[in-house]
C-alpha cells in the first residue's frame, strides 16, 4: 500500500468537493480539522462514509476517531493496521 496516503488524499479531495486543493497541498502529517485543511464535523461524517466503503474499516468510538482523523498519515496507519 506504498500509494495509499496518495490514494487518501486524492478521495478525500473528491469525495469532500474540495476543489481549491490538490494532492500536492496536503501533507502527510497536515492537520485535517483546524488550521492546515480546516475540514469540519460534516466533512469527517463523509470520511468515515469512505473508509466503510472503500476499505471496510468502521469507526464506532468518537475519541477514537478524533485520533484518527488528525492527519491523512494517521488515517493510513488505522487503515494499514485494521485491514
Amino acid at each position: 500500500m506504498s500509494n495509499l496516503r496518495e490514494e487518501l488524499k486524492y478521495k478525500i479531495i473528491e469525495n469532500l468537493n474540495l476543489e481549491d486543493l490538490s494532492v500536492e497541498d496536503i501533507g502527510n502529517n497536515d492537520l485535517l480539522f483546524g488550521d492546515d485543511i480546516g475540514l469540519d464535523s460534516i466533512d469527517a461524517l463523509e470520511i468515515i462514509v469512505l473508509l466503510e466503503k472503500d476499505y471496510g474499516i468502521k469507526i464506532t468510538d468518537p475519541k477514537q476517531g478524533k485520533e484518527i482523523f488528525e492527519s491523512i498519515e494517521t488515517i493510513a496507519q488505522f487503515i494499514e493496521k485494521n485491514q
